[in-house]
């Protein structure tokens, strides 16, 4: 939770679309002391967001962003522009942002349907949370906790309404970073776009070997289970998100597979000592991305068992607390199995031979990995 001298400024705040990442805003905002008031096209959903969120909702979109500091546009991708538009003219004295995963046709179609002095309060954004599941009912404060939230205003935008909402996104708990729309969307286009794109093509491939080894989906062993995750994500959903992204998206998948071909190769050659250092090139940046700036000099990661079973996840955490070892990152690497699970622990590299004590000494077994 913010503490109280980091509240943020922008206290009446209106979410416009209430599912997964608008209510789980609408969570994390009420947590820091804002009164939130909620609008969606869908009566039960807005309703499930008010019961689940304790937001107020509004009758209609000109009735939720009334008196509003603060108005923040989650609505499917497609309906942001639109939205925008009439938010700052309902709003005249609010900021208002987005959560679409793309911002230069959102831009270009808030642009294209708003006075010019509306665009001066217009900050794009985009909070990197969320999960293949939907709707409100998964909502959370803590989908927001520690995300990068990017900004990404555009040259009308006034840099006191971007200082503003930076703050606020601060004081609810996400990261905010500021960077243009362009470089937004090609930077999401590897790190977001193309792994729901590989994750999808993953499990498509493995549905038609299916459709001739009845068995094929029985072996589906932890890793494959965790590289098809974001295959369960909604479809229309991430179909708007691509084709809105598509030059950036194609570019990625074009690259992705150079790579995948010159590994293909690699392998086909038969040159293990080259496939070995395509792994090892690809573990070291991994572990890079496991743990926070201030530890990225040096991690250990230690994978321990645990048992499947409520309460164990909880139960290795607090011995990790209890002994004074502070978790960098934390994976749950694939689907319990066999009664049991694994857990991939990062932690300060100084720390190593004390994590490994603190977890031996409670009956784990830790390997360490890294």
């Amino acid at each position: 939770m913010a503490p109280p001298d980091r509240a943020p400024s922008l206290r009446r705040v209106a979410v416009i679309g209430t599912g997964l990442i608008g209510t789980s805003i609408a969570l994390a905002a009420r947590r820091a002391g804002a009164a939130v008031v909620g609008w969606d096209r869908d009566p039960a959903v807005l309703a499930t967001a008010a019961a689940g969120a304790g937001l107020t909702p509004a009758g209609s979109l000109d009735e939720g962003v009334g008196g509003a500091d603060l108005v923040v546009v989650a609505t499917p991708i497609g309906a942001v522009p639109g939205v925008v538009v009439a938010a700052l003219a309902a709003a005249p004295s609010a900021i208002v942002t987005d959560a679409a995963s793309v911002k230069t046709p959102v831009i270009d179609g808030v642009r294209a349907q708003a006075p010019a002095a509306h665009l001066t309060r217009f900050v794009p954004g985009h909070p990197m949370g969320g999960s293949e599941c939907s709707g409100p009912e998964h909502a959370s404060a803590s989908v927001v906790d520690g995300i990068v939230w990017v900004l990404a205003p555009t040259p009308e935008t006034d840099p006191d309404a971007v200082e503003r909402l930076r703050l606020w996104v601060d004081a609810i708990g996400a990261r905010p970073v500021v960077m243009g729309p362009d470089r937004h969307d090609r930077l999401v286009a590897v790190v977001s776009h193309l792994p729901q794109v590989a994750s999808t093509t993953l499990m498509g491939t493995a549905a038609d070997l299916e459709a001739g080894e009845a068995d094929a989906l029985l072996l589906a062993a932890g890793g494959f289970r965790d590289l098809t995750r974001l295959a369960a994500s909604q479809p229309a959903l991430w179909s708007d998100i691509l084709v809105a992204n598509r030059e950036q998206v194609a570019a990625a998948i074009d690259l992705f597979v150079h790579r995948l071909n010159v590994l293909r190769d690699l392998i086909a050659a038969g040159d293990a000592a080259a496939v070995e250092s395509t792994f090892d090139a690809a573990k070291k940046a991994r572990l890079g991305l496991s743990a926070k700036p201030t530890v990225r000099a040096g991690v250990a990661v230690w994978q321990v068992e645990i048992p499947d079973e409520p309460g164990a996840l909880a139960r290795i955490t607090a011995v990790l607390g209890e002994g004074g070892v502070n978790i960098e990152d934390l994976q749950i690497v694939h689907s319990p199995e066999g009664g049991r699970g694994t857990v991939h622990l990062t932690v300060a590299a100084d720390t190593a031979g004390s994590s490994a004590d603190v977890l031996s000494g409670a009956g784990y077994d830790p390997i360490r990995l890294a």
